[in-house]
């Protein structure tokens, strides 16, 4: 049975069908020209130095991580700590236990969803090498308040942007404030690509590496004047040339092409979700079994988080049966507590203090979908099934 409120929806229409049909037509389906393009236009629309493309956000989190242990200046290191809210997607800690970091695993605020400020503030110490900010659910971070709280110690902010793509931050757009920044393409983000993600970074060290590391580890695709090594004349030579102990996360040409089509309607998309977020609000801010997302800077709002008050009387599975008996799509907060999750036995990680309001959201929170088209008679939809509970 059809959704009457589904959590994603395709943003495709002919001119992405027509752009695969380009690359069929050149003949070259692995990473080529229609990528670069996107590259490039992509670091265009966040106002980012470079942008390299790979084939999920997932593989984004993995190539960011990994760049920062062959950096020349002050190298991440094995057993190094790293600062994570205690809420996101699996895969923004997998790559910190696959390079033997320590995780240290801060609570989030109840309202906006990101760090809970104060829990960071003592969080933070001389031993701490990396904060991984993620803005949820396309909201982005108090960034002000997380430099503050850094101060001049020398700690790197690297930003999960996968959820957040457009969002805003004094004017300067989320992934590109932080030294590197991820981002995801897949089907159900701001933009699809099939399958994609991108990193940003303004640092060119980082960006070498990244393209290394992205193909084998090899100095293919890196320019001749490179701050990574001294290219060989010999291009039979140079052809399989490895620096790096790199993997294979290049995306298709497929992608390329159409992150290209995708591009040119993200503003209007974005636009149009705030506009829903706006509509979402006025129906719910006056519903104090809820709790809202509060927006910090300009979200550009993944979708809608619901979290029952403490004094809303609901049980969130009656909640939900109700939304499934009516054909509404939802889905957890994230990953809920992750500090739940089964898979940290295989985690070095502390909990710093306590994490009570992930594990609140975790129990009592879910969220239902954005699109990049008007939602107010699915919004006004879900209001009157809710009004019924």
């Amino acid at each position: 049975m059809n959704s009457k409120y589904p959590l994603a929806s395709s943003t495709w229409d002919k001119s992405e069908l027509e752009s695969i049909n380009k690359v069929i037509d050149s003949g070259i389906y692995s990473m080529g020209n229609f990528v670069s393009q996107f590259e490039n236009k992509f670091s265009d629309y966040n106002r980012s130095q470079y942008s390299v493309m790979v084939n999920s956000g997932s593989s984004a989190n993995l190539l960011a991580i990994a760049a920062l242990f062959y950096i020349s200046t002050n190298p991440l290191k094995r057993g190094d700590e790293v600062i994570v809210p205690a809420v996101s997607w699996s895969t923004t800690y997998s790559p910190l236990q696959q390079y033997g970091l320590k995780l240290k695993f801060v609570d989030i605020d109840i309202n906006t969803l990101n760090y809970d400020l104060e829990k960071l503030s003592t969080a933070v110490t001389h031993k701490t090498r990396l904060i991984v900010a993620v803005n949820l659910l396309g909201n982005p971070n108090d960034f002000d308040q997380i430099q503050t709280i850094i101060n001049k110690r020398d700690i790197i902010v690297l930003e999960d942007n996968c959820e957040s793509l457009g969002a805003t931050y004094k004017n300067k757009k989320t992934g590109t404030i932080g030294l590197l920044g991820t981002f995801s393409s897949f089907f159900s983000h701001h933009i699809s690509t099939m399958e994609g993600g991108v990193i940003c970074t303004d640092n060119k060290e980082l960006y070498e590496i990244i393209k290394s590391l992205r193909a084998h580890g090899w100095t293919r695709n890196l320019d001749k004047n490179n701050l990574l090594c001294k290219k060989n004349e010999n291009d039979f030579e140079e052809s399989f040339r490895f620096i790096l102990p790199g993997y294979n996360l290049r995306p298709l040409e497929f992608s390329g092409a159409i992150g290209l089509e995708q591009l040119k309607k993200l503003p209007a998309f974005i636009d149009q979700r705030r506009k829903n977020r706006i509509l979402f609000n006025n129906l719910f801010k006056d519903d104090e079994r809820f709790i809202l997302q509060k927006e910090i800077g300009e979200s550009s709002w993944f979708g809608f988080s619901l979290v029952l008050s403490k004094s809303s009387g609901l049980n969130r599975q009656t909640v939900l049966n109700k939304l499934k008996e009516n054909n509404i799509d939802y889905r957890p907060i994230v990953s809920g507590n992750f500090c739940n999750s089964e898979s940290l036995k295989y985690y070095d990680y502390e909990i710093h203090e306590t994490v009570e309001n992930a594990e609140y959201i975790d129990q009592n929170g879910f969220f239902v979908g954005n699109h990049h088209y008007d939602l107010k008679e699915n919004i006004e939809f879900l209001k009157n099934i809710l009004s019924e509970i």
